[in-house]
């Protein structure tokens, strides 16, 4: 009788699949590990650079002994030592090895047993296939369990799931530096050479305000940059203003970067805060420069506005921006979902708003600080994984203004840790003196706002000021007379 062919409703269930799966042995290739071992006793030198550029570690040996050896090899050839017979005897004599591992018979039928290492490329391949496929089954293995933990949310596992499996896939394709270190050299002197050509053109991505890309030379590839500011003071509005310019290829006076960035480039934006209706609210009523709150109060007339809002939002549907509104993300699944979109859609920005508002379970139990820093860490990781700039916005604790004087903020004032402090490329923290008291210098301006660059690996640091309009929450270059210049005549300067 012909068998019923299996439709999605009736899979079997996994628990029964994994009764029915027999015992089997993992996989392993001894042969080809003992093939591997007698290449680098009768020619080290070359084997153990070819070693190298697979990225064969001790753990790809299935067999103990064959580990021990190959421990001792590695050890020589970091020494800058010979590799024969001889020295890694001498070797595994010292640490209490040798007769463990079968003694001087092992390494003699080893080193008999291949002639030529003509073949090691062959062999360190086969080991290190075997090998993948042990660390697969037990990544496989490792998910299986924590699947069984109640306590961990369904999100969260598929975050942790993925993570661990790609990172099987990164271990093996990710090269040595070592390797491209002469590739470095020459990027580097071509870049030297690009500024001498082109000097005061920036090195990274242009952030759309010209005061804070002379201090950060542009938005740096895998960089992390905080930026930070008490409540109010417009942290969200600036990023996004930031995000606006990156993502049109235009600055916020509405000139074209230079090339090569005269283009637009995708963005991704985190709003932990915000719902992203009210995020496109904002950025349509600034690009328009139409007040939100006159709309609502009937202050403007709907003849004049809104064409100019209805033009805004034809190029900001256009804009390659993404946007994830949940709230109270996993730092590992908010690094998944950025992985998901850079795969689709590779990303040029990433933001996120704002830390503090992150959770990590692993860590949730052990205190906010411990928690604040392992996020920190994370951000930082994912950074340097995608290969963007990541601008991640943070609260200041009151330290600054139970301080006094000026009330300026310093980094120390970085809520919940201080490793935000540490893993940050940049810091950038926001300030309006309008809002700081009546002791506070210029504090009767209502548009100043001032972002101090307080810890820049890649560039100056100092303050830039910003003019900021609150009715479309939007910061624009401050323009100022210059007393040199013909009346009538303005640029806009960084003044210090």
């Amino acid at each position: 009788m012909p068998r019923k062919r299996q439709s999605s409703k009736d899979l079997p269930n996994p628990a029964d699949l994994a009764e029915s799966v027999p015992l089997r042995t993992l996989p392993q290739a001894l042969d080809a590990e003992r093939g591997l071992l007698g290449s680098l006793l009768v020619d080290g030198e070359r084997v153990m650079g070819l070693c190298a550029d697979k990225r064969v570690v001790p753990e790809a040996f299935f067999e103990p002994s064959h580990r021990s050896v190959y421990i001792a090899i590695e050890h020589l050839a970091a020494k800058g030592q010979p590799i024969d017979g001889v020295t890694v005897s001498n070797f595994l004599t010292g640490t209490g090895e040798l007769e463990r591992i079968g003694g001087l018979q092992l390494l003699t039928q080893l080193a008999e047993a291949m002639p030529t290492s003509a073949h090691a490329g062959y062999y360190a391949d086969i080991v290190m296939e075997r090998y993948l496929r042990r660390v697969l089954l037990g990544t496989a293995r490792t998910i299986a369990e924590d699947a069984y933990d109640a306590s961990l949310g369904v999100d969260y596992l598929l975050s942790m799931a993925e993570q661990k499996v790609l990172a099987i896939g990164e271990g093996r394709t990710q090269q040595s530096s070592t390797l491209d270190w002469k590739t470095s050299v020459g990027e580097s002197l071509a870049a030297l050479r690009n500024q001498f050509d082109k000097p005061g053109q920036f090195t990274g991505l242009p952030s759309g305000f010209k005061g804070l890309d002379e201090k950060m030379r542009g938005l740096q590839k895998g960089a992390m940059i905080v930026l930070a500011a008490r409540p109010a003071m417009g942290k969200t509005s600036l990023a996004m203003n930031i995000a606006e310019c990156v993502a049109r290829g235009k600055d916020i006076m509405e000139r074209p970067f230079r090339e090569p960035e005269r283009r637009k480039h995708t963005v991704l934006v985190f709003s932990l805060e915000m719902p992203q209706e009210q995020l496109t609210k904002r950025m349509l009523c600034g690009m328009a420069n139409v007040s939100a709150r006159a709309i609502e109060s009937g202050l403007v007339r709907k003849e004049t506005q809104l064409p100019l809002l209805e033009a805004a939002a034809r190029e900001l549907e256009t804009l390659p921006i993404f946007c994830d509104d949940q709230g109270g993300l996993d730092v590992m699944e908010l690094r998944a979902r950025a992985r998901h979109v850079n795969k689709r859609h590779p990303l040029d920005l990433i933001v996120i708003d704002y830390l503090q508002l992150l959770n990590y379970r692993e860590f949730a139990q052990q205190g906010q600080q411990v928690m604040v820093s392992k996020i920190s860490g994370e951000i930082k990781a994912m950074a340097k994984e995608l290969n963007v700039p990541v601008i991640v916005l943070s609260q200041l604790s009151r330290n600054s203004e139970q301080r006094g004087g000026d009330e300026k903020p310093k980094n120390s004032d970085l809520r919940d840790s201080g490793a935000i402090e540490q893993d940050a490329d940049m810091i950038l923290l926001l300030r309006r003196p309008c809002y700081m008291g009546s002791r506070v210098p210029e504090h009767d301006d209502a548009t100043l706002a001032i972002v101090d660059v307080s810890k820049n690996r890649n560039g100056a640091t100092g303050e830039v000021r910003l003019n900021f309009d609150g009715s479309v929450t939007r910061f624009k270059d401050r323009i100022e007379i210059n007393p040199n210049m013909i009346p009538g005549d303005m640029e806009p300067v960084n003044t210090p």
